[in-house]
This record gives structure tokens, C-alpha cells and sequence, in this order.
């Protein structure tokens, strides 16, 4: 199985939905300032990285974990999907993956924080802004990936598309 957690910089909820799936984050409380900014890429990838592949691990059952930032492209994740089935046209033995979109997590407060800090480089407003977004979405992320997981072990699907608009989140603002 392959996991690819996509939001529009690849940088912030994807990186975090990384980091929880693959435990490099606690599951049983808020994370520190210092946890989220010690996730491998978090406010590190610029708009020269959108449509990189960023492979984070495997999980504890040896699936892959990867990340993508797609900008505002809405022909990404479809164009994946399509090039996934061509490539594995037929063939039993590959492996399943799922396409997790995690921008549905994003709090206004990491809205700002990203554009302030990615966009514009003024770290000491959008750096905070970040973290207060991510410690008050935190438990939409778990939920995403918990969702993700399960969808995973459900689906007969080659490639699955998740677009996680249902998600139940709670937008602090």
C-alpha cells in the first residue's frame, strides 16, 4: 500500500498527516511547537517543490508514506490517478494507493500563517500563526488519517481518491 497525503503547499497539513501516520507525532495529545517544527518539512518546501513526490517512511505495516503539494492545480491528484491505473494496467500485484487530501484540516489561522511565512517571509507573524493553526486542527489531522487507514484496508479500488470534504472538522477561528 501507498499512502500520498496532498494539501496546496505540501508543506503543513499534508507534513503533519505525514508525520501522525508514520508516529513520528504523538497520538494521545496537542503537539508542541517544538514536535511541529521538528516534522521534517514543515514551513521548509517552497512553490519550486508542488507536484514533488516527497517520501516521509513506512508505516508500521511496511506501507510507504509519501506527500504532495499541488498549488491550485485541480488536474494534479486526477492526472496521479490516471498515470497510476495506466501504469498498473492489469496487474494484480501492485500496490493499492491512496490519495488523501488533507486541505479540508486547514484552519484559517494556518491559512495566514502559510501566506505570511511561505509567501510574503515574514516568519515571526506567519511562523506563530502556523503552529496555533496546527495545535487547534490537530485532532482533524488524526481524524483525516485514522479516515484514510481505514478507507485503505476497505477499498477493492487500484488507486482510491480521497477528497475528504466530509470529513468532520472543526475550523477553529
Amino acid at each position: 500500500m501507498i499512502y500520498i497525503y496532498n494539501c496546496y503547499g505540501g508543506t503543513h497539513s499534508s507534513a503533519m498527516a505525514a508525520a501522525y501516520h508514520l508516529k513520528k507525532l504523538p497520538q494521545k495529545r496537542i503537539p508542541t511547537k517544538e514536535e511541529i517544527l521538528n516534522i521534517d518539512i514543515f514551513n521548509k518546501l517552497t512553490t519550486k517543490d508542488m507536484g514533488r513526490m516527497i517520501y516521509h517512511g513506512n508505516d508500521e505495516d511496511g506501507n510507504k508514506v509519501y506527500t504532495v503539494g499541488r498549488g491550485s492545480s485541480k488536474a494534479l491528484v486526477p492526472a496521479l490517478k490516471e498515470l497510476l491505473l495506466l501504469v498498473n494496467d492489469g496487474q494484480q500485484n501492485t500496490d493499492k494507493v491512496i490519495l488523501s487530501n488533507a486541505s479540508p484540516t486547514v484552519p484559517i489561522a494556518m491559512t495566514f500563517g502559510g501566506l505570511f511565512s511561505r509567501r510574503l517571509h515574514i516568519d515571526f507573524i506567519g511562523v506563530p500563526l502556523l503552529i496555533k493553526g496546527a495545535q487547534q486542527t490537530y485532532h482533524n489531522i488524526i481524524a483525516l488519517v485514522e479516515k484514510t487507514k481505514s478507507t485503505a484496508r476497505s477499498t477493492v479500488k487500484q488507486v482510491e481518491v480521497l477528497d475528504n470534504k466530509n470529513l468532520e472538522v472543526n475550523k477553529l477561528f
